[in-house]
């Protein structure tokens, strides 16, 4: 089969649904350098925080929150499953910090919520902590209890019995990095991962080439 014909057919194979074992922020790369270079600029010029938009991203390619039954703090099978999705996303920013929020609907005592909301974060962080992720990197857990809700009802409602995990700041800077140490972090998600092929690419260009 003719190379350009090879090389086509990868690019449809890399197109085919959603790939989480693609690293992190791949759906930025659009083949050239404009999101990528155009995101680096914002953060250099001060016009996008850092940690505002590793949150954004993180909140893009995985799912942020976690859901729970009523006065429960067990992690569902779903639930395990986002959380595994969440680690794999961290674990490839060894320079992030993270810290998980929990929450409760309306029922029960704000005293009572309070307490279940932490126990939930502490869930969450445990969980991700199985998967691989370094506890230094999980701050200090926090409960909103049933003060922050999404929807408003003295009913139990699952939206509201949940935790968000958010980007919080980086490893030994106080919430910065340096110039340099944010390129590199970009090289890594842009440039280095461009030249990694998925298992199924791989394979599909090893019986090509035969």
């Amino acid at each position: 089969m003719p190379k350009t014909a090879a090389l086509a057919l990868l690019a449809l194979l890399a197109g085919c649904g959603p790939d989480w074992t693609r690293p992190a922020g791949g759906d930025l790369d659009e083949g050239r350098f404009g999101n990528p270079t155009m995101t680096n600029m914002l953060v250099q010029s001060g016009r996008l925080g850092q940690v505002e938009g590793l949150n954004n991203r993180f909140s893009r390619e995985v799912d942020s929150v976690v859901t729970f039954d009523f006065n429960s703090a067990v992690l569902t099978p779903i639930a395990r499953a986002t959380v595994a999705q969440q680690a794999q996303w961290i674990r490839q920013f060894p320079e992030v910090r993270f810290r998980v929020y929990g929450h409760t609907d309306l029922v029960g005592s704000a005293t009572y919520n309070k307490r279940l909301g932490l126990q939930r974060a502490r869930a969450v962080v445990a969980a991700l902590v199985a998967q691989g992720v370094d506890p230094a990197r999980l701050e200090a857990l926090v409960s909103f209890g049933e003060t922050q809700p999404l929807i408003v009802t003295q009913g139990r409602e699952r939206a509201n019995r949940r935790t968000v995990t958010e980007v919080s700041g980086f490893v030994g800077r106080n919430d910065q990095l340096l110039n340099g140490k944010y390129a590199e972090l970009v090289f890594r998600e842009y440039v280095a991962s461009a030249t990694e092929l998925s298992p199924t690419a791989q394979a599909t260009l090893g019986t090509l080439a035969e």
